[in-house]
């Protein structure tokens, strides 16, 4: 049975890592700033999902729950803070 969870682990770590690569073309690729930061936060939202998937494979969800959530918030702030200054910005136009 053991066998079974690492290769279902493996294979859930494998898609996400490819859906990362997906925003990472978005981000780099995105004909717009709104586009990128979309990106970005897709990326982010991927990382947060791929952290407590490793922390349930190393079978430490409490440790890695608790980063996950810091690193939440901290998208959290970064995101308002780009929208902040895209609005300012917008204005100034």
């Amino acid at each position: 049975m053991k066998i079974f969870e690492e290769i279902f682990f493996l294979f859930v770590l494998i898609t996400i890592t490819l859906l990362i690569g997906v925003y990472l073309y978005r981000v780099l690729r995105g004909p717009t700033v709104f586009d990128r930061v979309l990106g970005l936060n897709g990326i982010s939202t991927k990382a947060i999902i791929l952290l407590v998937v490793i922390g349930t494979f190393y079978e430490r969800v409490d440790m890695f729950v608790d980063i996950s959530t810091g690193y939440a918030l901290l998208n959290l702030v970064g995101s308002l803070a780009i929208a902040k200054y895209l609005e300012e910005r917008r204005e100034v136009f």
